[in-house]
């Protein structure tokens, strides 16, 4: 699939000079890396409402992975329910859809370092005034939360803001992030849980009409994952640390999380 980079425009003026292949780093030499990934969870990696392309900070961070390493990414796209069997599963390479490093994931899959840090936040609409934090959300009884099942954000609002109970009829479970963000606008839930880069994203894109209430709602460590026992972890890992060394992935940051406007 293609994707449009904001990557290059950038790269001159923020970045050292980076060769196709760092000399420092392993050389993968040239092999295909099948990368899964969902396309739904801006501005990590989404399609471009403009253009139709795939992008994203994961999608620009990858091609520079790939160019150090010196491998060739081929793109797939699955939900997130099948993702983490799909990869354990050995029928992609790599999976990336901002996914938390768990334990019990560890179990199914390899993870990569971590490669961002996020804290949790309450997505609601522009003019929501029956609750302002988590406690006030858990005492008001008749307010739902939208989440995808065996996501950081149901664990969330399950084990943070309710009772703990996994059944809880006041989560409604969607199939996809966005499908949660719509069913907030429609009012068909009153809140959204996300990461703080996520839900700035769709904040900027709403038009006034969403905001983030409440303090952070503790963290989570996003890594890719991989097949159990891959070679291609300790590359990645490899690439990683250079990519914080250098100040690339802050720079990525400032790319897609300040400068980028959703929609715009």
């Amino acid at each position: 699939m293609f994707r449009r980079s904001f990557f290059v425009a950038i790269a001159a003026t923020i970045f050292s000079p980076v060769l196709a292949f760092s000399a420092d780093l392993p050389d993968l030499k040239g092999r295909t890396v099948v990368v899964v990934t969902e396309n739904a969870y801006p501005p990590l990696q989404f399609v471009d409402p403009k253009s139709g392309n795939a992008i994203g900070w994961e999608y620009d961070a990858m091609g520079e992975i790939a160019k150090r390493l010196n491998f060739k990414v081929e793109y797939q796209n699955t939900s997130w329910d099948a993702m983490i069997q799909a990869v354990s599963d050995g029928q992609y390479d790599i999976g990336m859809t901002g996914i938390s490093i768990k334990e019990e994931r560890k179990a199914k899959v390899d993870f990569s370092d971590s490669y961002m840090h996020s804290e949790m936040f309450m997505l609601v609409r522009a003019d929501e005034t029956r609750f302002t934090d988590a406690k006030s959300f858990g005492a008001f009884e008749k307010g739902f939360v939208g989440a995808q099942a065996g996501t950081a954000p149901f664990y969330t609002a399950i084990y943070e803001i309710l009772d703990g109970n996994e059944q809880n009829p006041r989560v409604k479970l969607m199939e996809t992030f966005g499908a949660t963000v719509q069913a907030l606008r429609a009012g068909d839930v009153d809140l959204v849980l996300t990461d703080g880069v996520a839900g700035k994203g769709y904040v900027d894109a709403s038009e006034g009409k969403l905001k983030l209430i409440g303090a952070p709602l503790g963290g989570d460590d996003f890594g890719f994952i991989f097949k159990k026992g891959s070679d291609l972890v300790a590359p990645i890992n490899a690439a990683i640390a250079a990519l914080k060394a250098d100040g690339t992935l802050t720079a990525l940051e400032k790319t897609w999380f300040l400068d980028y406007k959703l929609g715009q």
